[in-house]
């Protein structure tokens, strides 16, 4: 796995829960993420995926590129838990939630 986000560079940790039903949102990153599931079930939406959709469970590590739009849901019965690193360039968000700055030079 290579990870490449051009410098100055954020970054930054956070644990992530999500209660069963709960989503990330549509969004993209002007860096990249890299997370690991510490329990539960993600259904990743996303364009690079065969088919659009991934399904990662617990232990599985997750990449999330740069620019493309993509959404994250507990689609499971118990909570999820991520462990994410974002590697974003400086004076970016993690999360761009404004989507016609996606794919734009992110």
């Amino acid at each position: 796995m290579n990870v490449t986000v051009p410098g100055p560079v954020q970054v930054n940790f956070r644990e992530l829960v999500f209660p069963p039903g709960a989503a990330t949102g549509k969004h993209c990153h002007h860096g990249q993420l890299v997370a690991v599931v510490k329990s539960g079930t993600l259904t990743h939406y996303a364009p690079v995926y065969p088919g659009g959709v991934h399904v990662y469970r617990t232990g599985d590590s997750v990449v999330e590129g740069t620019g493309y739009v993509h959404e994250g849901r507990n689609e499971g019965s118990t909570p999820l838990v991520l462990w994410a690193t974002y590697m974003t360039p400086q004076g970016k968000p993690l999360a761009e939630t404004d989507l016609s700055k996606c794919g734009q030079g992110s």
